[in-house]
């Protein structure tokens, strides 16, 4: 746990200055080094897939730098009692970089942090993943889009899952709410169809519909959003049902 800890905490000063490093330089002529971070606080905890959640309130970091067609674009997450819950390390790759239409690859090694019981204690068990995408972003005008995505999961512990995420996220950004109010919108549809490596729980297919608004004020890094996600059907049992997560975040 200890070493776990210590390094999560360089994970986030790495971040960090990753980001602060990045936007200092990318106002300089010579360089086309992109970067940004946003930090947020959420109250429930919704996950990259959004269909698995913490259950409880998150402090999560995402950071992307960028060059040309390359992108690393790392998240780390943190329940409030500052126990890890996981950690992603995108690599992204552009294919195709159009006005109107976008074409990515990516791969992703992360980690998954769940709580384990046994009679001796409440333990932490660390679950590795390797990821692969195909992603396509269509533009239909400069603040409307739709984002395809496909994900391959692979855990690599026995007890850990492996399977399909696909996607579909229709989003319109900078809607102006009167002189200073921005709002974002955005519906995703998403298919989940994971197994257990060890057969033990095949039992994690569904599909879901994920609404998600957030407001912001004009020229201020300060945000606030709601994600709701609701299952369409699914053979999870219980049936996940309702979920819903609110959080502030602040952008660099």
């Amino acid at each position: 746990m200890i070493r776990t800890a210590k390094a999560s905490l360089f994970l986030v000063l790495f971040f960090l200055s990753s980001a602060l490093y990045a936007s200092e330089n990318t106002d300089s002529t010579k360089s086309k080094l992109k970067a940004g971070a946003t930090f947020t606080l959420n109250s429930n905890g919704i996950s990259s897939v959004p269909a698995f959640s913490l259950g409880a309130p998150a402090l999560m970091a995402s950071v992307s730098v960028g060059k040309g067609w390359f992108s690393y674009d790392p998240t780390l997450a943190y329940g409030l009692d500052l126990k890890p819950w996981f950690i992603d390390n995108w690599i992204h790759v552009k294919l195709i970089n159009l006005p109107k239409f976008e074409l990515r690859t990516g791969m992703n090694i992360s980690s998954y942090c769940g709580k384990y019981t046994v009679p001796e204690g409440e333990f932490l068990r660390v679950e590795r993943y390797f990821a692969y995408e195909l992603a396509a972003t269509f533009r239909f005008a400069h603040n409307i889009s739709l984002q395809t995505q496909y994900w391959n999961d692979r855990g690599q512990e026995d007890y850990s899952l492996k399977g399909h995420f696909v996607s579909a996220i229709v989003e319109k950004t900078d809607l102006a709410l009167g002189n200073h109010i921005l709002c974002t919108a955005a519906l995703q549809l998403f298919y989940i169809g994971y197994d257990s490596n060890d057969n033990t729980n095949d039992n994690n297919d569904g599909l879901f519909v994920a609404p998600r608004v957030s407001f912001s004020v004009r020229n201020f890094p300060v945000s606030i959003f709601s994600q709701a996600v609701q299952a369409i059907s699914s053979n999870i049992e219980p049936f996940p049902g309702f979920n819903i997560n609110v959080g502030i975040g602040y952008t660099l």
